[in-house]
Order: C-alpha cells, then sequence, then structure tokens
C-alpha cells in the first residue's frame, strides 16, 4: 500500500464512553452548567462532547432540567449530533417525563409518535409518569389508552402508584368494569414485575364495588387475596360495612360489626358513624341510641357528619321534637354544627312552609361565622316561589351573589322552575338569558320547564325556538323534553305538529322513549284515531321497547270516549296476559265505560277488584260513580260512595258536587223517601239523614244538598274545601244558615282554630237561627265520638245567650220609647 494512500485513511471515530460513575457525573454537572449559563450553549457542548459520547449522558440531563423548552431544544440538539444513538429509550423516557411534569400534552403525543415509528420502548417509569399525568389532569380516556399501549403494546404494566390512581378515577366515574380489568391485569403480573398490586388497590376495588352496592363482589375480591373470611383490618371492616349499609342491609353490617369486635378489631369514629347511617335510613332510634351511647362509653368523639345523619333522619321519620333535643346534646358535646346541619334545618323549615324559621337559621349560620351554599339558599329560593314571593326570591338570589355564593346551575334551575310554576314564563325566560350571560349553559331539565311554561300558554313558536337552540348548543332532548312539546301540541289540538315532531326526533336518531311514545298514543286517542294508537303501540315494540300501564290505560280510555267498551276490554285482557300493572286509571276507564252502557253491577264489581289490588280510586272515579248513580236516581249508592270518598280521605272536586246537587234537587220526594229506606236497611247514611231532616224543615232541596255536602266535608276533617264549597254558594246566592255555621264551627274547633272562627266564617244569625245551629251539632253527636262537639257548643251557647241579652235590651229600649 502506498504512503500516499496511508495518509488518506483516517482513524474510525471512537468517543470514550463514560464508564467511570464520577465522570459522568462530573460530566452531566458540566453539561447542565452549561446549559444553564452560556446563550450559546451549542458551541460549548461541541466542545464537551468532543471525547465523550452524548447518548451516555442525555437522560441524566433531562432528568434534571426545570425548563422544558430547553429541554426539548437539547433533545434536539443531542439526537442531530453525528453517530449519537437513543435506541435505548432512556432519553425519550426522560424527555417524556419532562414533558409531564410541564402538562406539555401536544408534545408527549408528538414524542410518543416518533418513538413508535422508530420502535423505540418508553420506560416503565416514563409510563408510569404519563399514566399520573393524566389522571391528575382529567384526560380519563387518555390515560385508559396509554394504560393499554403499556400493557399490550410494550408488555409492561406501569407502576402500582400510577394504576392505583388509575382505579381510583375510574370507580369514582363508575366506569367498575374497566377497573376490574385493571385490577386483574395488575393482579396477574404480580408474579412477573415487582409491587403490580398492593394492599390498596384492593382497598380501593373494594370501596368502589361497595359503593356500586355489589358488596359481595368486593368480599369475594377480599378472599381472592386473603383466603375465605379474611378481612385483613379496620379499613377493610368499615369500608364492607359502609357498603351493606348504603344497599339498606343493616342485618349483614351488624353481623360485621359483631364480627370485628370479636376478632379482636377495636371500631373508629369512621366504623360507627358508617353503621349509623344504615339505621338512619332505617328509622332505627333505639340502635342509634345505643351505639352513640356505645362511643361515648370508648371515648370515642361523636363527629358533626354523624349527628347530621341523625338530625336528618329524624326529619325523614317525622320525630321533629327530638331534634332540638339531639342539637342540644352535639353542642354541649363540643361538636359545633357546621353548614350541612343548618342546610339540613332550613332545607325541613322550608319543607313544612316555616319561611321565617329558616330565615332565622340562616342568620345563625351567619352569625357563627358559617358560610352558606348553594344547599342553603336553594331551599328558601323554593319555597319564597311557592308563597308567591317572587320579588324576595330574586333579592335572595342577589344576596347569594354578593356574599360570594355565585349562583349555579342548580340555583338558577329552582329559580326559573319556581317562576314557571307561577306563570311567570317570561320572567323565567329573561333569567335564562341572564344565566347565559354568566357563562352557565342551561341544561336539559331547565329546557323541559321552560317549553313545558310555554306550552301551558299555549306559546308553541316559541317553545320550537327553544328546541331548536338547545339542538344548537349540542344539549341532546331527552325522551321527557320531547314528551312535554308534543303534549302541549296535543293539548292544544295541533296533532300533526306533534306528528311532525315526533318523526324529526326519530330522523335525528333521538329515541323517544316510552315516554315519547305514549304523548303519540295519548294524541290520537284523544282524536279518536284508535287504528293509529294501536299502530303506535306496534311501533314501539318493534323498536324493542315495551309498552307501559300508562300506554295500555290511554287507549282503554280512548276506546271507552269512542263508545267501544268492547276494544277497552279487549285491551284490558292484553295488559292481564302480559301481566302488566293495572294502575288507578285502568279500572277508572273501565269503569267509566261500564256506567255509560249502563251496567253499574260491573262498575260496582270492578271499583271492589281495584281496592282488593291495593289501589286507591281517585276523585275521578267516585265522581264516576256518583254521577252515575245520580244520574239513575239511585241518591243512597250516590251518597254511600260519596261518604266512602271522604272516610277514604279522597278530596272531592267541582264536578262531584255538580253531580249531587242536581242529583238531590232533581229528584222526586217519593223516589228520595224510597232509595232512603232501602240504604237504611244496609247501613245509615249521614248524608241522606241531614237532607231528610232539612227538607222536613222546609228548606229548599237545592240548598240542603249543598247543606249535606258541607256538612259531611266537615265531619271528615275536610274544612278547607268545605269554605271553598261555601264560597261557591255565596255566588249563588246560598248564605250560610244553621246547618252551614254549625258544620263549619265543628270543623273549625276540630282543628284547634277554635280563637279564629269568627275572622273564617262570620256569624249573622238571629237567636232563632242560632237555636237551629245548636240543634244540628246535637244531631252531628250520633256521628261522631262522645264530647267531640263540646268546643263548638260552647262558643254556640254563648252566642245564643248574647242574642237573647241583645233582644232584651233592644226590648227594653222600644218599651222606653
Amino acid at each position: 500500500m502506498s504512503k500516499i494512500l496511508l495518509s488518506r485513511i483516517k482513524p474510525l471515530h471512537n468517543p470514550k464512553t463514560c464508564s467511570s460513575p464520577s465522570y459522568l457525573k462530573k460530566l452531566v454537572d458540566e453539561t447542565i452548567h452549561i446549559l444553564n449559563t452560556h446563550d450559546q450553549w451549542e458551541q460549548s457542548l461541541q466542545t464537551q462532547f468532543a471525547e465523550s459520547e452524548i447518548a451516555d449522558v442525555a437522560h441524566f440531563v433531562l432528568d434534571r432540567l426545570y425548563d422544558v423548552e430547553l429541554g426539548l431544544k437539547f433533545f434536539d440538539w443531542a439526537k442531530k449530533r453525528p453517530h449519537c444513538c437513543f435506541s435505548n429509550g432512556f432519553a425519550h423516557s426522560s424527555l417524556l417525563k419532562l414533558l409531564a411534569k410541564f402538562r406539555v400534552f401536544s408534545e408527549i403525543e408528538e414524542v410518543m409518535g416518533q418513538m413508535k415509528m422508530e420502535e423505540i420502548k418508553p420506560t416503565r417509569d416514563a409510563l408510569s409518569v404519563l399514566l399520573r399525568t393524566y389522571v391528575e389532569s382529567g384526560f380519563v380516556d387518555k390515560a385508559i389508552e396509554l394504560y393499554y399501549i403499556a400493557v399490550k403494546v410494550h408488555d409492561c404494566i406501569p407502576s402500582v402508584f400510577a394504576c392505583n390512581l388509575l382505579l381510583n378515577v375510574l370507580l369514582k366515574l363508575g366506569k367498575v368494569d374497566i377497573a376490574q380489568k385493571v385490577y386483574e391485569e395488575m393482579a396477574k403480573r404480580g408474579d412477573r414485575e415487582s409491587l403490580s398490586l398492593d394492599n390498596y388497590s384492593t382497598a380501593i376495588m373494594v370501596k368502589g364495588f361497595c359503593k356500586e352496592g355489589k358488596v359481595e363482589e368486593g368480599r369475594r375480591l377480599m378472599e381472592d387475596r386473603w383466603g375465605k373470611g379474611c378481612v385483613p383490618n379496620i379499613v377493610f371492616y368499615n369500608t364492607l360495612i359502609n357498603g351493606y349499609c348504603r344497599k339498606g342491609d343493616t342485618e349483614s353490617a351488624n353481623v360485621l360489626f359483631k364480627e370485628l369486635k370479636l376478632k379482636g378489631f377495636l371500631p373508629t369514629v369512621e366504623t360507627y358513624g358508617a353503621i349509623i347511617n344504615g339505621f338512619c335510613k332505617e328509622g332505627n332510634f333505639m340502635k342509634i341510641d345505643h351505639l352513640l351511647m356505645e362511643m361515648k362509653e370508648r371515648g370515642l368523639n361523636i363527629n358533626v357528619q354523624i349527628y347530621n345523619n341523625v338530625i336528618n333522619a329524624r326529619y325523614m321519620h317525622g320525630l321533629v321534637v327530638k331534634i332540638e333535643e339531639t342539637l342540644k346534646t352535639m353542642i354541649e358535646s363540643g361538636c359545633e354544627p357546621d353548614i350541612t346541619t343548618y342546610n339540613i334545618l332550613i332545607t325541613e323549615s322550608c319543607r313544612e312552609g316555616k319561611i321565617q324559621k329558616a330565615k332565622q337559621q340562616l342568620e345563625e349560620a351567619i352569625k357563627r361565622g358559617l358560610v352558606p351554599s348553594k344547599f342553603t339558599y336553594t331551599p328558601l329560593l323554593h319555597v319564597y316561589f311557592k308563597q308567591g314571593e317572587y320579588s324576595m326570591a330574586l333579592e335572595l338570589l342577589v344576596e347569594m351573589t354578593r356574599k360570594g355564593c355565585t349562583p349555579d346551575l342548580i340555583s338558577y334551575g329552582a329559580l326559573i322552575h319556581g317562576l314557571v310554576v307561577v306563570g311567570q314564563v317570561s320572567t323565567a325566560l329573561t333569567v335564562r338569558e341572564k344565566m347565559m350571560d354568566k357563562g352557565l349553559q342551561p341544561d336539559s331539565a331547565i329546557y323541559n320547564v321552560l317549553m313545558n311554561g310555554l306550552c301551558k300558554e299555549g306559546r308553541f313558536p316559541a317553545a320550537k325556538l327553544l328546541l331548536a337552540e338547545m339542538l344548537d348548543q349540542n344539549i341532546q332532548p331527552d325522551a321527557f323534553v320531547l314528551a312535554t312539546l308534543m303534549d302541549g301540541f296535543i293539548r292544544n289540538g295541533s296533532l300533526n305538529d306533534a306528528i311532525k315532531l315526533f318523526d324529526l326526533a326519530i330522523e335525528k336518531g333521538i329515541e323517544p322513549g316510552v315516554v315519547g311514545y305514549n304523548a303519540m298514543i295519548k294524541g290520537y286517542c284523544k282524536a279518536g284515531l284508535m287504528t293509529d294508537a294501536l299502530l303506535c303501540v306496534n311501533k314501539m315494540r318493534k323498536e324493542g321497547l315495551f309498552p307501559d300501564e300508562y300506554s295500555y290505560s290511554t287507549i282503554i280510555d280512548g276506546f271507552v270516549k269512542q263508545h267501544d267498551l268492547d276494544g277497552a276490554l279487549k285491551i284490558f285482557g292484553l295488559m292481564l296476559k302480559w301481566k302488566c300493572k293495572l294502575n288507578v286509571v285502568t279500572y277508572t276507564s273501565l269503569i267509566n265505560g261500564f256506567c255509560k252502557k249502563g251496567f253499574s253491577s260491573k262498575a260496582i264489581k270492578t271499583f271492589k277488584e281495584m281496592k282488593s289490588c291495593g289501589l286507591e280510586p281517585n276523585v275521578i272515579t267516585y265522581s264516576i260513580l256518583i254521577g252515575n248513580f245520580c244520574k239513575e236516581s239511585k241518591l243512597a249508592e250516590a251518597a254511600f260512595y260519596f261518604e266512602l270518598m271522604l272516610k277514604n280521605k279522597c278530596n272531592p272536586n267541582d264536578v262531584t258536587f255538580h253531580y249531587l246537587v242536581n242529583g238531590f234537587t232533581n229528584c222526586g220526594l217519593a223516589e228520595f223517601s224510597k232509595r232512603k229506606e232501602e240504604s237504611e236497611q244496609r247501613h245509615k247514611s249521614m248524608f241522606l239523614d241531614f237532607f231528610e231532616t232539612m227538607i222536613s224543615d222546609g228548606l229548599d232541596r237545592n240548598f240542603a244538598a249543598y247543606n249535606s255536602i258541607l256538612v259531611c266535608l266537615c265531619l271528615h276533617d275536610m274544612v278547607r274545601t268545605a269554605l271553598q264549597l261555601l264560597d261557591k254558594m255565596k255566588s249563588k246566592s246560598f248564605f250560610m244558615d244553621s246547618v252551614s255555621f254549625s258544620s263549619l264551627l265543628y270543623g273549625i274547633c276540630k282543628e284547634e282554630r277554635s280563637r279564629e272562627w269568627r275572622n273564617l266564617i262570620p256569624c249573622t244569625l238571629n237567636e232563632r237561627e242560632l237555636e237551629g245551629a245548636v240543634r244540628y251539632l246535637l244531631k252531628m253527636d250520633q256521628y261522631l265520638p262522645k264530647g267531640a262537639t263540646s268546643k263548638a257548643m260552647k262558643i254556640l251557647q254563648s252566642l245564643v245567650e248574647d242574642s237573647k241579652s241583645y233582644d232584651q235590651v233592644e226590648d227594653h229600649r222600644i218599651s222606653i220609647r
């Protein structure tokens, strides 16, 4: 070989490897120093790594950098170095960890994509950091995707800490099936990789199962890990007890509670809190009191959460008198009420309509330094609207904002709902606009309330615009929203508009559901299109939906209104065949059908069958029967079902009164006497007895019928309805007499309102009329427990005496003249 050729051959580039740890550390330190201090760090590093391999130190450098932009630039520079190879994945993994630290997700995706193309595998540590970052940032779907990439593509499971974070968030979101698959994969890899599963992993899963009411699955998980019957510590006992109590199985919870004591575990505050909460739901206050006493004996402090659960339970189970005692005990023990305590108190006060008490409780909470929340104000908003205090509700909304409690969707929803209920739909729409101005988007429930209000007012174009707005905002209307709008069109007689909306919903892939189909069935039945209604039912079945009792009851009612009793009975037979639940509407429609055909005996038989099924007839059921018997001049039967109605605490309405008054007014005296005799052979009727007495006293038949109704209402504790009827009587020129006065006075005294009777029924009766009232009150005694009329009798006797004295004074004055 010539000397010229030899001179042209250059040795291969063979930089020094960083084999010495001290040399390596020094090189990393110097590199980081150059990166942080030199503006032209590329040139400095070029000299630094003239004799060293950059690939040996790049990942160490990236691990210690705190500037993501600098890290990306260093990685790109290093990668472009001649003969630099990052094939082991360490540098890429360190870069991923740096990007994850600063949540630079776009760059993470890009780096992961490059690694996939270059077939570079990330380290387990990098995958763990990425998984944690996605979970903590709320990107759960990306976390799941990354987990499966790690397991399926890289045959590597992230760290137990990262996996536990994923399990936790999956269970909080109710994704139990995915969490179970992750857990099973962790358990399967336990022998291959260190710490793939720990006790906390199992605790997370057991808690998740218990939260979903799947306590037995949680127990099986524990048995798979530790053996049958093994509960490793008090934490797991607490979780299982809480799980059983959540699903209402306090018996199993109590068995575990006793078991843990026998095994030598000491119950904690959490243990007692869980089981006490279970007994609170049941209303077992004897057990609750025993457990609270046991906690005190063991020296455990009863916390505010336990007291709150007990207070709430006492409200729920009607033990209001015990609440003050519980509050007193709570404060005396050194446990201060929190805002949740006051939220419970305020909610219950509002539920009872005690607005002043609720306001006092709110003021007391603020004095204690507690910050009211949306749960504090929302019940007050509801009750203000219920009582018609619109300005107060709006003022409260302003106060919420002023005190830093920004109204949320729930608060605005309550406000809008309240306005719609009282007929202030336009104001409700204005509130919606203000809500949207504040960046809050109405949900389907708010749209539903608004459209319902607009439909009731007949403002269908505005309702249509709201539906269009929902679709524009990508808020998918649910079946109830569609049903509301369709029902509005149907009630307004616009069946074609309802059909168009129904077809549009199906075209856009919106499932109308059973409630949507039921709205259409109602529309067809109302229009007498029974064939179309039946076709709608068949269409439901083809779509995999099962018609419910409302579907069939509507069709039965439709056939009855078309005077097609056979068609109604055929549908009734199908309901029985398919074991469909029968309801009050079903039976009421059939009773109406039988009555229309004059089959009174079949109507009564159906009524009795309905009662035997545990269904309580409603005002329509009773009114149909009463109207039918009045039409047939069977007044004894009409009176019987009216009294039965009142006995069963079913409030009559104007239709009921109309049937009774017309029936008893138009029936001849001979026919009435005959029917009364027939009735007395079976049972004594209060209505007939009073009606006959008043007729004997020379009272007008129409007036006697009204008064008989009043007597029955008052003797069955329906004073409010009686007073409303009295107002209607006055509009027909029937003014208060001896009978109406005595019956109403009795009813008012029975309600412990004897001091305010003058404000409710001002007395204009003379002495003779008052004595008549005494006579009728004595007659009422025949139908009441002994002494029931005593308060009313004292007032009446006092009025009689006052009237006599007044007459004597008047007589004396006249004699002097």
